[in-house]
C-alpha cells in the first residue's frame, strides 16, 4: 500500500482526479493528498498523462519524475495553469487558508496566481471554525535583519517563532528564505491580514490564502467526501 494511501486521502485524492483532463496544464502543491493525486495519475495514465505539470516544491518534482516519468514544467510568463490542487493546513467556511506547514508558501502562492482554478485537496480534519485555531500563521522572511523584519511584524501578529529545521538549526525554504510561525488571535481578520503583511520590508509572503479557492474537497476518516464551495 502507498505511505500516502488513508481512507481520507484516497477520497480526496479520486475526486481531485476527476477534475483533470488530457491536455491541460495544472499546477500541484505539497503535501500527503497531493501527492496521492499524482499515483492516482500514475494508476489512469501508466503510459505517460498527456497534461503539462508546474509543481510548488521539489518533494512534488521527485514524486512527479518517479511517479509519472514527467519532468515539470517552468512558469515562463505564458503558460496559463488551468488548475491547480494543493492541501492546506487549514481551510474555514469562507475558503480562506492558512498554508505553510511544508514551507513551500510562496512557491504555492505564486502557481496558485498563475491558474483559472485553484481546488483544495485535504482531509476534514483541516477544517477550522476560525484560522489559527490548530496552526500558526507562517510568514516568509528574508534572512537579512530578520529580528527587525519580526520587531515591525509585531504590530499585527505579535507572537512569533522563528521555524528551526530536525538538526535545530533554522529552517530554509526553497528559495532561500526563514519562516516565522505566528499565533493567529481569535478576532483576527484574515482580508485586513493579508493586506497588511506584504506591506512589511522584510517579509517575503505570508500563509494566508483569502479569496483564492474554487473549492475544497475534504475526504473523511470513512472514506466519504465532504466538498465545500464558495457561498
Amino acid at each position: 500500500m502507498s505511505e500516502f494511501s488513508s481512507p481520507a486521502r484516497d477520497a480526496a485524492s479520486a475526486a481531485a482526479l476527476e477534475l483533470i483532463e488530457p491536455g491541460m496544464a495544472i499546477g500541484l502543491g505539497s503535501g500527503r493528498a497531493v501527492w496521492r493525486v499524482v499515483e492516482r495519475m500514475a494508476e489512469r495514465w501508466p503510459d505517460g498523462a498527456s497534461v503539462e505539470v508546474v509543481v510548488a516544491s521539489e518533494r512534488t518534482a521527485e514524486q512527479l519524475r518517479s511517479q509519472l516519468g514527467l519532468e515539470p514544467r517552468e512558469l515562463d510568463g505564458d503558460l496559463r495553469l488551468d488548475l491547480v490542487l494543493d492541501g492546506a493546513d487549514e481551510v474555514d467556511s469562507q475558503l480562506r487558508l492558512v498554508k505553510g506547514g511544508g514551507g513551500a508558501l510562496l512557491r504555492e502562492k505564486i502557481v496558485v496566481s498563475a491558474a483559472s482554478r485553484f481546488v483544495v485537496v485535504a482531509e476534514t480534519t483541516k477544517r477550522v471554525t476560525r484560522l489559527g485555531e490548530e496552526f500558526r500563521l507562517p510568514v516568509e522572511v528574508v534572512r537579512f535583519a530578520w529580528r527587525d523584519t519580526r520587531r515591525r511584524l509585531a504590530a499585527l501578529l505579535p507572537d512569533s517563532e522563528l521555524r528551526l529545521g530536525e538538526d535545530g538549526e533554522p529552517f530554509v525554504t526553497d528559495e532561500g528564505h526563514l519562516l516565522l510561525d505566528c499565533e493567529l488571535a481569535g478576532d483576527a481578520d484574515p482580508e485586513r491580514l493579508d493586506h497588511e503583511l506584504n506591506r512589511i520590508p522584510g517579509v517575503v509572503e505570508h500563509g494566508l490564502f483569502v479569496g483564492l479557492t474554487e473549492r475544497a474537497l475534504l475526504g473523511t476518516a470513512e472514506g466519504g467526501l465532504e466538498v465545500l464551495t464558495n457561498p
